[in-house]
């Protein structure tokens, strides 16, 4: 409720989230949200921390500054994000905000490790704590609010896919937990003599450094290049296979380049012999309704099949027939006989399934099999053999 009723003062239209610049602006409302929320916290946690000398509480203020700090990231990082395409960057610069997401993460882990260290220095030299009905009022009060800004940043995170805003979400979760510890903390110092302060703030120090690490392992896992969703696959292939002429396709391939920032290239397979202006004018509609349908930029290759070609059509048979139990080949396509110097050449492409695959597998002995294969069918054939490994969960038939 009170995430759409910001979202409706902040955006004229609220329900175009995937608008560059409306994407930037909730970045910006979280943001600005973040940088209040945990400014109060840890003004106010530094300051009863302080008085009651406790550690636990000291370092979730300064866990709570850092998160401040990360808000102002987060401004910064979708600020850059949307800066325009320009020579250098011909697909924008959409990235930032997952090297955003790694320098927050490097600024949360610093500070665990250094509350590590005064945590630990609370252990061999224990102070009294004592507890405060109104600090531990306001504790719980500070959970509430770590909880509803976890929330918000969740909702805006799915509403413009982005990594930050999620990974800003998990944060706070974390940070409610990290406080609930805390004020645990402060209700044990009522009937025991340990330093559990002390204890808590090593406890509180470890959940912050891993709460780095995994935005951390995430940021650089979608800066490597993560594999497209199931769901963004299913609706390349079925809106391609939807248009007339298009009898099937392979070949996907998609790479992105930040949220809204998609490229995706696929083969289409069309009759050999309709005519070329028809098909390119399909494909032509196919990219351009589709790019606009799905956000992305579509490029379809046309793959002419179905060539009747009696020893073509007699090799690919009897290929398939030998390879139809592999159960690491999910697609052969693209087959062809062609002259190379006076000798016959038949080229194909294999794709085969990256799940199946375990480290034991060779490549080149994959080939030399088929090699041998292809032998066994017509000893004068030569082989130009492309395989391909696809990740995608999509299952086509050889």
């Amino acid at each position: 409720m009170i995430t759409e009723y910001i979202l409706k003062i902040a955006l004229k239209d609220k329900d175009n989230y995937n608008n560059k610049d409306y994407r930037g602006k909730i970045g910006y409302i979280s943001g600005v949200v973040g940088v209040v929320i945990n400014l109060l916290l840890a003004i106010l946690k530094l300051v009863i921390g302080l008085l009651l000398s406790s550690i636990a509480v000291t370092a979730d203020a300064f866990n709570n500054l850092a998160d401040a700090a990360s808000s102002v990231m987060t401004i910064v990082g979708f600020k850059i994000s949307n800066t325009p395409p320009d020579k250098n960057h011909p697909y924008g610069h959409g990235r930032l905000e997952h090297i955003t997401t790694l320098i927050i993460a490097f600024l949360i882990m610093f500070v665990g490790f250094q509350f590590a260290k005064s945590s630990f220095d609370r252990i061999i030299n224990p102070k009294p704590v004592e507890f405060r009905l109104l600090l531990f009022i306001f504790l719980i009060i500070s959970i509430g609010m770590k909880l509803w800004l976890s929330s918000f940043n969740k909702k805006l995170g799915k509403k413009i896919d982005s990594s930050a805003l999620k990974a800003v979400s998990i944060d706070s979760l974390w940070d409610a937990f990290v406080t609930l510890i805390v004020a645990s903390s402060l209700v044990l110092s009522l009937v025991t003599d340990i330093p559990v302060d002390g204890y808590i703030g090593i406890v509180v120090s470890i959940m912050i450094f891993y709460s780095g690490y995994t935005l951390i392992k995430d940021a650089v896992s979608e800066l490597i290049g993560e594999a497209p969703s199931q769901e963004l696959i299913e609706k390349i292939i079925s809106g391609v296979m939807s248009y007339e002429y298009i009898s099937g396709v392979h070949d996907l391939k998609v790479h992105q380049y930040g949220v809204g920032r998609i490229l995706a290239t696929i083969d289409a397979e069309i009759p050999p012999n309709i005519d070329v202006v028809t098909i390119h004018n399909v494909i032509d509609q196919a990219e351009r309704e589709l790019g606009e349908e799905l956000d992305i930029e579509m490029v379809i290759h046309m793959d002419p099949v179905g060539i009747k070609i009696e020893e073509k059509n007699k090799v690919i048979n009897e290929l398939r027939d030998k390879l139809k139990y592999n159960h690491l080949i999910k697609s052969i396509h693209d087959f062809n006989i062609v002259e190379k110097k006076g000798e016959k050449h038949i080229i194909f492409d294999v794709t085969l399934d990256g799940n199946k695959l375990d480290k034991q597998f060779s490549l080149n002995d994959f080939k030399t099999e088929l090699v041998e294969i292809i032998k066994n069918i017509d000893k004068e054939l030569r082989c130009d053999i492309n395989v391909s490994i696809d990740y995608h969960d999509i299952t086509t038939l050889i």
